[in-house]
């Protein structure tokens, strides 16, 4: 990059870090014992080369003859459009800016310098990461430290993303959304920029590559093209599952089935049961079975043996024949589901639960109902962190101005959007995590796959239906109009939540960035009946799927009549371990009552007609 002065100076000090590259490869020759290469060793290393060429030119041959595979989202030209937006609206160009930049960044690499004792003419190993002027996670390993040439790349990447950063807080003229999306595209290049993701920049990857002879590039670029040809990054080792064996295995029977959705209800493990029967409405846009990945942590499970009998809605991945699914749709379901409870087990009401987006469709429902006079229908509803009042929504804000939606709406030519591209969008919310550390793990250093159940489950994606997607982006996220009475309606029904006075439980994560905690307490400022608060520690998985044998995280409540969260904070007692019995106990308090568990009560038995076992067909459809 130029200006008018000539090159850049802050161009110039991304660059200086290269220039130490070059150092790199004293360390490797000592790591190689000093001793030229051997002819033997010259062919090893020749074959790696051949190797990963030939791998990666029949990858290009496979997208050639067939331009279709292409992803939109891996485009270059896509994200070279997003840097050189992100370009022009950062103050780069500003010479005091630069000449500030320039020196400070001397500063820094005159603090690093000491740490080896340069200025003296000697060279000694820095002893600590606190020795370092910043310190970060991706950089914890001893030999980021072991040489001066990377602790100078690293300390001068930490240093410039700090700045980059605080720079967005500093320009003019910005509204909030505008900025928080400034804030997160410079989040997500700076993530990408680590010298951690680069091979010849990465000490570890170094090592790694000297003592495997570069296999573990082999290895890497079979994990890369894997997942290149399947469009999406992995995070575990999906042939270590299978539904039915070793996740999603509590007991239990399809006892009812819509082309939206499949109702499972399972089977009693105590003699008896509270009379009122519960339904969870997981998000369609992730697998039920996060709420049953195996018996230790289902939640599924847990409430069975608690008495419960438990229902759980299956939503089918969309396809093209769900191109005109909307909101109502998914608002008529749940009413299917608990009225088809209510005759089954001919009882007068429900529990229900509500997960995340289902949540939200809850919210909907209840309103609906009690429009109609008919929310006698729900004895209770609890909501997993599930958002209503969008307007502290969180990160997912910054996909939903006009030109995102516009790119969103090109994804979806057979009417629904590839769960794929949810993913990614996830993904992107933690990248260091969730994308980055497994470019580097399982790329470059060629690592195996763990067999992680709530990693798999994270990667078993969703289609959602195009109209519906789009739709909950607009009216819910952008313009936030479920708060608004009458604004959004429903089967014909107008919907204001000011009129619910359902008893109702809401658990938050603490840590939750995808439905922040800030933006779920909302739903206290619209139900008008008895509510109960709890904020769960971890976040938008963990928070909720924190079974009470596992000894984590706490949770907290709030006896007094707290009117923000910042109030709730202050005046919570803090409980630790899992939430999980204190909901049970408030479930129980909402009506005692006992019944047997048979008949009906245990799905598929004498004259009851199923269409079969859990977990059914929709989990397992693509």
């Amino acid at each position: 990059m130029m200006t008018d002065d000539g090159p850049d100076p802050f161009t110039n000090l991304f660059e200086a870090p290269a220039k130490f590259a070059r150092a790199l490869f004293a360390p490797m020759a000592e790591a190689a014992g000093g001793n030229p290469l051997s002819a033997e060793d010259m062919r090893h290393w020749a074959e790696v080369g051949t190797k990963l060429q030939t791998m990666w030119l029949e990858y290009q041959a496979e997208q050639l003859a067939d331009p279709q595979a292409l992803v939109p989202w891996m485009d270059p030209a896509r994200w070279m459009g997003l840097a050189q937006d992100w370009y022009r609206q950062m103050p780069l160009g500003d010479p005091a800016q630069q000449q500030a930049l320039w020196q400070e960044g001397m500063e820094v690499w005159q603090q690093v310098l000491a740490q080896y004792g340069l200025g003296a003419g000697g060279q000694e190993e820095a002893r600590d990461a606190a020795d370092m002027p910043r310190r970060d996670r991706r950089f914890a390993d001893p030999r980021w430290r072991a040489h001066p040439a990377y602790a100078l790349i690293h300390q001068t990447y930490l240093f410039l993303a700090e700045r980059v950063a605080e720079m967005v807080d500093r320009i003019d003229g910005l509204s909030d959304d505008k900025r928080e999306q400034l804030r997160f595209t410079t989040r997500t290049m700076t993530d990408a920029a680590s010298p951690a993701n680069f091979p010849l920049l990465n000490p570890v990857v170094m090592e790694r590559t000297l003592e495997t002879q570069g296999e573990n590039l082999v290895t890497g670029m079979e994990h890369l093209l894997a997942d290149l040809r399947r469009g999406q990054l992995s995070h575990t080792d999906a042939s270590a599952f299978t539904l039915g064996e070793n996740i999603a295995v509590t007991p239990g029977k399809v006892v009812h089935e819509t082309p939206l959705y499949q109702l499972i209800q399972y089977t009693p493990t105590t003699d008896t049961v509270l009379a009122t029967p519960l339904v969870i409405f997981p998000p369609w846009i992730n697998r039920f079975y996060i709420l049953d990945l195996n018996a230790r942590k289902s939640f599924v499970r847990w409430a069975v043996e608690q008495g419960v009998t438990v229902f759980m809605v299956s939503w089918k991945s969309a396809d093209a024949s769900m191109k005109d699914v909307v909101w109502d749709d998914y608002v008529r379901a749940q009413i299917d589901a608990i009225d088809h409870i209510r005759a089954r087990l001919d009882v007068p009401a429900v529990h229900a639960i509500g997960y995340c987006v289902a949540g939200t469709t809850l919210a909907g429902t209840l309103a609906v109902l009690h429009r109609r006079g008919e929310q006698d229908k729900v004895r209770s509803a609890t909501f997993f962190t599930a958002q209503v009042d969008f307007e502290k929504a969180g990160e997912l804000r910054n996909f939903v101005d006009d030109q995102q939606l516009a790119a969103i709406k090109g994804l979806t030519p057979e009417g629904y959007l590839d769960g794929r591209y949810m993913a990614a969008t996830f993904n992107l919310l933690r990248g260091t995590d969730l994308i980055w550390n497994y470019v580097v793990n399982n790329y470059l250093l060629g690592e195996d796959y763990p067999a992680f159940d709530l990693l798999h489950w994270n990667g078993d994606v969703t289609n959602l239906p195009a109209k519906w997607h789009e739709q909950y982006l607009r009216d819910f996220y952008r313009d936030n109009r479920l708060v608004e009475p009458d604004a959004l309606g429903a089967d014909g029904t107008p919907i204001d939540l000011g009129l619910v006075e359902t008893p109702t439980y809401v658990q938050a994560g603490k840590e939750d960035h995808i439905a922040p905690a800030e933006s779920v307490w909302r739903i206290t400022d619209h139900f008008a009946g008895p509510l109960k608060f709890v904020l769960a520690g971890s976040g938008h998985i963990a928070g909720v799927v924190n079974p009470p044998g596992s000894g984590k995280y706490q949770y907290w409540t709030n006896t007094g009549s707290p009117r923000t969260l910042a109030e709730f904070r202050d005046g919570a007692q803090e409980h630790p371990g899992s939430w999980w019995p204190d909901w049970i106990e408030w479930l129980r308090e909402q009506d005692p009552a006992t019944v047997a568990a048979k008949g009906k009560r245990k799905p598929g038995g004498r004259g009851d007609r199923v269409i079969e076992d859990a977990p059914g067909r929709y989990v397992a459809a693509r």
